[in-house]
């Protein structure tokens, strides 16, 4: 186990020891001494994706997401702040420098890490073609001829626009906010989302009875960054790692979304 103590003097460890060590890779981007300076990190969190980052009932922040971005800050000795994103502009907003990393649930992709890096994942989740109980899907070709409904520009309109047979109609929402929205005012019966969302939908509309249909992927989550932010980097993989060890991030996960963190992202993060 590595306790708070430990964590923090490993953190200061290294900031210290990289800030005389600068290599050129370094010194294209350094993100983790802007922050320490500004003394204040912006976070990309979706803000409307319940049980990741949502705001409950007393209109205040929650969410694995947001608990995670807000523990992040605490440790780094920061303040946090959020900046407002979804699926499709999260790598814009990193790359044109409104945000200094992403924490929205955001899957690991190869495709993705042409143009940005990740630390190691600290969460993940399954996405699904999910439909209601009584809809007779099971495979692909069950799709041909109805509507699916997608996030735009997310892992699970990746993988949809790869795998629906002829005849499919996608029909792409803006943001996961608007695809949730869809579901429950009926616009469209069938999503491809995240199976926790399965359960948000079901909560609020017990007629709905969303299921699991079709898996798509297993996905393991990332923090995004800016490429060649190595020092941000190794201050993330490690504050990951001990995070991961210590048992925070899955009690964070487990108290927001209801299961254990699954265990391809405990094994990934050491």
């Amino acid at each position: 186990m590595i306790d708070r103590r430990t964590f923090t003097i490993v953190s200061a460890s290294l900031a210290g020891t990289l800030a005389f060590g600068s290599t050129a890779a370094h010194a294209q981007s350094d993100t983790l001494a802007r922050i320490q300076q500004a003394k204040k990190i912006r976070i990309a969190l979706d803000p409307s994706i319940p049980p990741w980052s949502f705001k409950n009932d007393k209109l205040e922040m929650s969410g694995s997401e947001y608990e995670t971005a807000k523990m992040l800050a605490e440790d780094l000795g920061v303040t946090l702040e959020m900046v407002p994103t979804n699926g499709a502009n999260r790598i814009p907003q990193l790359i044109t420098d409104k945000a200094d990393i992403v924490v929205a649930a955001m899957t690991i992709t190869a495709e993705r890490q042409k143009v940005i890096d990740f630390s190691l994942p600290y969460s993940g989740t399954t996405t699904a073609v999910s439909a209601p109980r009584g809809m007779a899907i099971k495979t692909m070709p069950d799709l041909a001829g109805k509507r699916v409904g997608v996030a735009r520009g997310t892992v699970m309109d990746t993988d949809l626009t790869a795998t629906a047979p002829k005849g499919v109609e996608i029909v792409r929402f803006e943001d996961e906010a608007t695809t949730l929205t869809a579901v429950l005012s009926g616009q469209v019966d069938i999503v491809a989302q995240s199976v926790t969302l399965n359960e948000t939908v079901n909560k609020r509309d017990p007629a709905k009875a969303l299921e699991t249909k079709i898996v798509l992927r297993n996905s393991l989550h990332g923090i995004g960054m800016r490429k060649n932010d190595a020092r941000l980097k190794e201050w993330l993989d490690q504050w990951v790692r001990t995070n991961m060890a210590n048992g925070k991030l899955a009690a964070v996960f487990k108290k927001n979304q209801g299961i254990d963190l699954p265990a391809a992202v405990v094994q990934a993060a050491r």
